[in-house]
C-alpha cells in the first residue's frame, strides 16, 4: 500500500468525519496533526505521526487495533476466554461469551472487545443496541465484529500472521 500525505482540505474534511462519526477523535486528531492516507485491499488506512490510526471500508470508520493508545479511548467489552477463538476468527460477539461492559455507548458507536485475562484488544465491533439495552440482553448477537486480531487489515498493518 502506497502511503500519501493528505491536502490540508482533505485532512480537514476526515477530521470533521472522525469528529462526527467517532466521538473521541476531536481529543485525539489535532488539527496540526499531518494524515497519511494509504489504499488498497478494499481498505483506506489513516496514519496519524505515522501510526495507523484508523480505517475505513465499505464506508465505516473505525479505529484499528494496531494503536493501543487511539483505541484505549473507546468503551471496551470484556469476553470470557471461551469467545476468544470465534472473535478472532471474525465472528460477531454473543452475549452469552460477555463478562462485562465498561464506559457508555449507543447503538451504531465503536467499542474495543478486550479478554478476560489479559484485556489485550481482540476486535473492533460496532453495537447493535445501546449499553443499557445491551446489558439486559442475554441470548443473541449484541455487536457486530469489523476487524480483529488476524484478519486482513491487521496482517497488512502488522506484517504477520496471528497464529
Amino acid at each position: 500500500m502506497k502511503r500519501r500525505y493528505l491536502r490540508a482540505k482533505e485532512s480537514r474534511r476526515v477530521r470533521d468525519e472522525l469528529v462526527s462519526k467517532l466521538t473521541v477523535a476531536s481529543e485525539f486528531v489535532s488539527a496540526k496533526e499531518p494524515i497519511e492516507l494509504a489504499e488498497g485491499f478494499g481498505y483506506e488506512v489513516f496514519f496519524i505521526s505515522g501510526k495507523p490510526t484508523f480505517a475505513r471500508s465499505k464506508a465505516r470508520l473505525f479505529p484499528t487495533l494496531t494503536n493501543e493508545e487511539f483505541i484505549g479511548h473507546f468503551p471496551t467489552v470484556v469476553v470470557d476466554m471461551g469467545a476468544v477463538a470465534f472473535v478472532c476468527n471474525g465472528a460477531d460477539v454473543m452475549a452469552p461469551g460477555i463478562v462485562r461492559y465498561d464506559g457508555t455507548f449507543r447503538k451504531g458507536e465503536v467499542v474495543v472487545v478486550v479478554d478476560e485475562r489479559h484485556g489485550r484488544p481482540l476486535a473492533v465491533c460496532f453495537t447493535l443496541y445501546d449499553a443499557g439495552e445491551a446489558k439486559k440482553i442475554k441470548q443473541g448477537k449484541v455487536l457486530e465484529n469489523i476487524h480483529y486480531v488476524g484478519d486482513r487489515l491487521w496482517t497488512l498493518l502488522t506484517g504477520q500472521n496471528a497464529s
